[in-house]
């Protein structure tokens, strides 16, 4: 049965000298690729690795990474991506609430690592291992030239586990959205089918290979297609139109931010970029203003927009090239192929066209639920239906719009933050009696974070106190943005009423 490391076979067997994956001067053919992966296998079997073991997998963007990507999947393993950014307690959790065996870490995000071992790795986790040279840590690409290593033989199915994605919920801890190898290729074969992936493609990797949307949406289905994987560490908008240029990209997916950056770049409609044929946007909302900038400006390229969340694969929903110029303010016109929406209210009952409710999405991406628990699995998907927590409406024409979120999610630069996670991090500063994270638009970011504070009787506190106080216990993404101090309304049970809290700030009552 297809697995995801097969996938990558078969592309090696079909077009072994077709260019993989180029990270500067590093460049690989699937041929060796897909060698290159059989040894790092079977480095991680030497570490004791077997089927279902969980790796926790934390690098920025590198050839490296998508090697010890497949690595760990042809070994058998659940692999889990962590996000780079992630601070020593953040790290500490999610090995122990995934139970891994080994964790594999950037040689550049080694003290994050090092700092996790000095408290105490979870019992779980065996060996912690480099990806490339460190002083702190054994390095894996190493192990992996040693005489006599080689892939191990196992015995991977279609319906076994295969990746475990972190996202959060209401409660402020991360959940692991499970998915098997059946589940993870029909995104795969739905972002084929969408977005026109096919062989000879070049596809620019700039968004984090750890998150969701660039993982499955692209790296994934690039590999089925047998395309290139152009790599970049981290975007800067100067170089990704160089690489746009030189590299002849065909495709590429980026966050809002991301091409209304792009958009600033000086002579940027001076360059050849004829080889551009699509541009996916996702992971967050696009003013509808941004959208007719960018249709406006590069006319040649076909812009399609992805709307659609974690536990789904990524998947839901999207708007074609057509669709998006029409109507630049939705989210999206219809589902993914072989995916099912509802819009329903809470009685579960599908709402009239201008009337909201909450999204529902159903179909073969969905996750098998959340790691090691039952009861939020149970809340979420029901009836095979997964509970979004979107709120969205569909108009008479068939868009559809998200217009809130009932889980108090920010997205910013197109990553997601958890308001929960952000309270309980500043709650812990001896100068804040209460606290709530809402956000507040923002023109380039999509949102940005704001804090509003209730000080402790005499105290006062700044948005420095803030950030150097949460640097070393939230990734630095989630920090406030914006310090309002002022009440925190809260209502009979003791929940914070923040629709209150946005409705103030947007009028500037509160400031």
């Amino acid at each position: 049965m297809a697995t995801i490391p097969e996938s990558l076979a078969t592309a090696a067997r079909r077009v072994p000298e077709a260019e993989a994956v180029s990270f500067g001067d590093r460049v690989h053919t699937y041929a060796e690729l897909d060698a290159a992966v059989d040894k790092v296998s079977g480095a991680l079997a030497g570490l004791g690795v077997v089927k279902g073991d969980r790796v926790g997998l934390m690098g920025t963007n590198s050839d490296h990474f998508i090697v010890a990507f497949y690595a760990a999947l042809r070994a058998g393993a659940i692999i889990v991506t962590i996000n780079p950014g992630s601070a020593p307690p953040e790290l500490s959790y999610l090995l122990e609430d995934s139970g891994a065996k080994v964790l594999i870490v950037d040689p550049a995000l080694s003290q994050t690592a090092v700092a996790v071992v000095a408290q105490g790795v979870p019992s779980s986790c065996h060996h912690v291992v480099s990806l490339g040279p460190s002083e702190n840590f054994a390095d894996l690409l190493a192990l992996a030239e040693q005489p006599g290593v080689s892939a191990p033989n196992i015995d991977i199915a279609e319906d076994d586990d295969a990746i475990i994605l972190y996202t959060s919920g209401t409660t402020g801890r991360p959940k692991g959205a499970l998915f098997d190898h059946h589940r993870a290729l029909w995104v795969g074969v739905n972002s084929v089918l969408t977005c026109g992936i096919r062989a000879g493609d070049r596809l620019l990797i700039v968004a984090p290979l750890y998150h969701a949307a660039e993982l499955c949406v692209q790296l994934i289905p690039g590999v089925i297609g047998g395309a290139k994987h152009v790599v970049l560490s981290g975007f800067d908008p100067t170089v990704v139109a160089d690489t746009l240029e030189r590299e002849r990209i065909t495709m590429f997916f980026g966050v809002p931010t991301m091409f209304q950056l792009l958009l600033k770049v000086p002579g940027l409609t001076d360059r050849d970029l004829s080889a551009w044929r699509t541009g996916l946007f996702g992971a967050a909302p696009m003013p509808a203003s941004a959208v007719q900038e960018l249709v406006s400006t590069l006319p040649h390229v076909e812009f399609m927009q992805l709307c659609g969340q974690t536990e789904a694969g990524p998947g839901g929903i999207y708007s074609t090239g057509a669709q998006v110029i029409a109507r630049p303010d939705a989210s999206g016109r219809q589902p993914l192929p072989f995916t099912e929406m509802r819009i329903v209210d809470s009685d579960g009952r599908d709402v009239e066209p201008g009337e909201t409710g909450e999204l529902l999405l159903r179909g073969e991406t969905m996750m098998k639920g959340y790691w090691n628990k039952p009861a939020e699995t149970a809340e979420t998907i029901v009836d095979g239906w997964l509970h979004t927590g979107d709120i969205a409406k569909l108009d008479a024409e068939g868009y559809v719009t998200l217009v809130d979120r009932m889980k108090d999610m920010i997205i910013t630069g197109g990553r997601n933050v958890y308001s929960v996670e952000v309270e309980n991090a500043l709650r812990a500063h001896p100068k804040v009696a209460d606290c709530a994270i809402v956000s507040q638009p923002h023109p380039e970011f999509g949102e940005s974070i704001v804090a509003v504070i209730s000080p402790q009787p005499g105290e006062t506190i700044s948005l420095e106190e803030v950030k150097e106080f949460c640097k070393d216990k939230i990734s630095s993404y989630k920090i406030p943005h914006v310090v309002i101090l002022g009440a925190v309304p809260r209502n009979l049970s003791g929940k914070i009423v923040k629709h209150d809290l946005r409705a103030a700030i947007s009028s500037g009552e509160l400031c």
